[in-house]
């Protein structure tokens, strides 16, 4: 079964940066791809950046320039650099892996933002 772990939430002020980690219990190059999610305080969940097996790397227009999506296969983890942070920034982020069609996800980390 395969678990997914984030971290690296937290409190921050508008501006600051984060840097949000997912642990995976396997190897990240096996899955199709990696993804992190963002669900805003009463709204649904969005994709905010992924990264497929090749590298490639896609982001939502909300963080393109400001986010960075990208992992360390030595220590199975994938992470999300957050840069120059916005009050709607603020909710849950979730890791989501898929692999052979399953998809997976962590139990997400809290980042506030306050303005």
């Amino acid at each position: 079964q395969v678990q997914l772990v984030e971290s690296g939430g937290g409190l921050v002020q508008a501006g600051d940066s984060l840097r949000l980690s997912c642990a995976a219990s396997e190897r990240v190059f096996n899955f199709n791809n990696m993804g992190w999610y963002h669900q805003a305080p009463g709204k649904q969940r969005e994709l905010v950046a992924t990264i497929n097996s090749y590298g490639t790397t896609a982001y939502a227009d909300s963080v393109r320039g400001r986010f960075t999506i990208s992992r360390e296969n030595a220590e199975n983890t994938v992470y999300l650099q957050m840069n120059s942070l916005k009050p709607e920034d603020t909710g849950v982020y979730y890791c989501k892996a898929r692999k052979l069609l399953v998809d997976y996800w962590g139990q997400g980390t809290q980042v506030t933002v306050s303005s």
